[in-house]
């Protein structure tokens, strides 16, 4: 045995003379020492606190997230050092004991039972691999970690290992490998875990947890036997790691806000870090609340919800659907920017305007009654007209007809411009130009563009741009502003006291729900004196959902959302001066009522005069209905006639004894089809369509 120590001694010391006598020639073919600067790292999409959001993978296929060792459970560090490298404070990145410690362990027991490689070395491996094992190759690594440890510090060296280290797969360092087997950033790990990922890099392919999850935990347990016995850790601790089930497989890393997160990912290069002004804390919540309540409202239905801080203009959470991968429900479509019909959502701009020019104040009376514009008959949703209401009750109970009327006063082109002014580009029909329509849902409108002239009111009326980064700011362009502050006071007033949900306090946010024809989009926009909330519900394809409204769908979801952020909220903000809070008769009288310098003709045909015809779909027209026809319904809808009214397809009857005007032939047919409505006099209308 004492012959074999020191032959072992003896082959140290021809090593260490060879080292001396090669060392010219080595470090010429060596050549510049490698320090990590080309090694490309993850892009990281991160939060207004730094947190992360998304990954995404490097160019060269792996998940490679740079982290420190200040980023990592210090009793992991410890760990780590104690099992692989116990005097890495005070080598000089070679331990001579190790080697010969290995060196007399394969002598003696006739196989390898440790390598004597230091963390030093084993960065110098990462840093520049060597695919065979030869004696050369083991020296080149010991004099590039001679070379590594006079260029770092002890910490840089630590941190390379932490970001290199290979945990199986395209997995490397210790960051990406907790978040694909724990779900969790690294901070804080538990003894298993820590033993985990100190066992894994030595065999990383044959210990995979999600391939070979038993030879996983054999090496997790024998990392901690051995540190138990080295007193690294006591028996208690031991007990209970060992006792931990292992990870059997591999997480999907995070994908939070991941449509702006690849928004902002897709052209910047590796290793770049994007931090938004997003709060992670917020944005999961929301995309959970957004995720259940479209499941529960009907199959293909998603949601979007964007939340806005009216101080700065800052995106605080951005959901632009319900599951990136979710394919049923277009998850990789950004809803949030996808082009909408806006439905009553623009009401509260009519008014503003209104208030501002001095035609109407919220206690103005206005009729709500039968009016026709030239062919232009608008109608309420409910199919019923009020008569006399105040402008307050107008805009709560969304009359279409008192909103149209103070439209025309204040002109469809001004409107316009004044949206144009905040920064939100309607888009109209072809070759059409801004109508009466629009204040209905007749442009296309984006939720991001609801929300900008949403906050703009509830600052009140100063227009300001959204950002998704806090950095933008300073580049933002210079909005005009939107309305005068006391109009969108006004406003706001008006709003906070609009009909709230079921089992909700009404009061505290000033709101507006909406619903574009057919059922395809139901809104929510609102807000409080420090955030505003943008909420859209329907199916991506455009298709109708039946009895869908905003006020059913979309406000629980608004609502719900501020209710989730808390301590964040604040109070809307108390009257300005100048503002004339009174009575409908205390009012000057030209206020007192509404009277427009003309009154559009009173409409010639009424709910129950002459026969039914059919609104929509009309004679002729060709249906697109894309996707599954099993999951899509054609909207109907008849003018005049006397409920209740049948509908019938090809003679078979599809709805009976419907009192409503608007009804649902669900799972329509491809092809042709005869529609027909019959309504309580025997009255019919056809209309030819074709359904593809």
């Amino acid at each position: 045995m004492l012959l074999r120590f020191y032959g072992v001694l003896l082959a140290a010391i021809l090593v260490i003379n060879a080292i001396g006598f090669t060392a010219t020639e080595t470090l010429r073919r060596l050549g510049p020492v490698p320090l990590g600067e080309t090694i490309t790292y993850s892009t990281l999409v991160v939060d207004r606190d730094g947190k992360l959001l998304r990954p995404f993978i490097t160019k060269d296929g792996y998940w490679r997230l740079p982290v420190a060792a200040d980023d990592v459970d210090q009793r992991f560090i410890r760990m780590l050092i104690a099992y692989e490298d116990k005097r890495f404070f005070e080598h000089g990145g070679v331990d001579a004991l190790a080697l010969l410690r290995a060196g007399w362990q394969a002598v003696t027991s006739g196989r390898v039972i440790s390598g004597g490689s230091t963390l030093t070395m084993q960065v110098a491996r990462l840093l520049e691999p060597r695919p065979e094992r030869r004696l050369a190759d083991k020296l080149a690594e010991m004099i590039r970690a001679l070379q590594i440890e006079q260029r770092l510090t002890k910490q840089q060296i630590l941190d390379l290992y932490l970001r290199l280290a290979p945990y199986g797969g395209n997995i490397e360092g210790t960051r990406a490998a907790s978040l694909a087997y724990f779900g969790k950033e690294p901070r804080r790990l538990s003894t298993a875990e820590a033993a985990l990922l100190v066992a894994l890099p030595q065999a990383p392919e044959t210990r995979r947890p999600d391939r070979r999850p038993e030879a996983a935990e054999r090496a997790r347990n024998r990392v901690i036997a051995r540190l138990t016995k080295d007193g690294i850790i006591n028996a208690d601790q031991a007990e209970a790691a060992a006792a931990e089930d292992a990870p059997k497989g591999r997480l999907a890393f995070p994908m939070l806000a991941a449509h702006v997160a690849e928004r902002f990912a897709k052209t910047a290069p590796d290793g770049t870090v994007e931090k938004l002004s997003v709060s992670r804390d917020l944005q999961a919540s929301l995309e959970t609340l957004a995720r259940d309540r479209a499941v529960s409202i009907g199959s293909g239905v998603a949601a979007a919800i964007l939340v806005v801080d009216n101080e700065t203009g800052e995106v605080r959470a951005h959901v632009g659907g319900t599951g990136f991968f979710d394919t049923i429900r277009a998850g990789q479509m950004d809803l949030a920017s996808a082009l909408r019909s806006p439905g009553s959502t623009l009401k509260p701009l009519i008014y503003g305007l209104g208030f501002e020019d001095g035609v109407v104040h919220p206690e103005t009376l206005i009729d709500d009654r039968a009016i026709r514009y030239g062919a232009y008959a608008p109608e309420n949703f409910d199919d019923t007209f009020h008569g006399t209401v105040t402008v307050r009750t107008a805009l709560q109970q969304s009359l279409n007809v008192p909103a149209l009327q103070v439209l025309n006063a204040v002109g469809p082109d001004r409107l316009m411009a004044r949206i144009v002014n905040a920064g939100v580009r309607l888009v109209l029909p072809k070759n059409a130009g801004p109508g009466l329509a629009v204040g209905l849902g007749g442009a296309g409108v984006r939720l991001t563009d609801l929300a900008t002239l949403y906050v703009a009111m509830a600052r009140g009326g100063d227009s300001i741009p959204l950002v998704w980064r806090g950095e933008d700011r300073r580049t933002a362009p210079k909005l005009r502003r939107l309305m005068e502050p006391n109009a969108a006071w006004m406003v706001g007033d008006v709003l906070k006291g609009a009909p709230v949900p079921d089992n909700v306090l009404g009061g505290q946010i000033a709101f507006k729900t909406g619903t574009s024809y057919g059922y395809r989009d139901a809104w929510a926009v609102g807000f409080d004196g420090a955030t505003t909330v943008a909420v859209w519900v329907g199916r991506p394809d455009g298709a109708a959902v039946s009895g869908i409204t905003g006020r059913t769908a979309a406000a629980p979801i608004l609502f719900e959302a501020f209710q989730r952020m808390g301590k964040s909220r604040k109070p809307l903000a108390p009257a300005p001066a100048g503002i004339i809070l009174a009575r409908t008769n205390e009012l000057p009288a030209a206020l007192q009522r509404f009277r427009p310098d003309s009154l559009p003709e009173v409409a010639s045909v009424t709910k129950g005069d002459g026969p039914p015809s059919i609104a929509f779909p009309p004679d002729g027209a060709r249906i697109d209905l894309s996707g599954d026809a099993a999951l899509t319904a054609l909207s109907l809808k008849v003018y005049g006639g006397t409920p209740p009214f049948t509908w019938l397809v090809d003679g078979i009857p599809v709805t009976s004894q419907e009192f409503r005007r608007d009804a649902f032939w669900e799972e329509p047919g491809k092809g042709f089809a005869r529609l027909s409505v019959i309504d309580a006099k025997g009255q019919t209308a056809t209309a030819r369509i074709r359904v593809d």
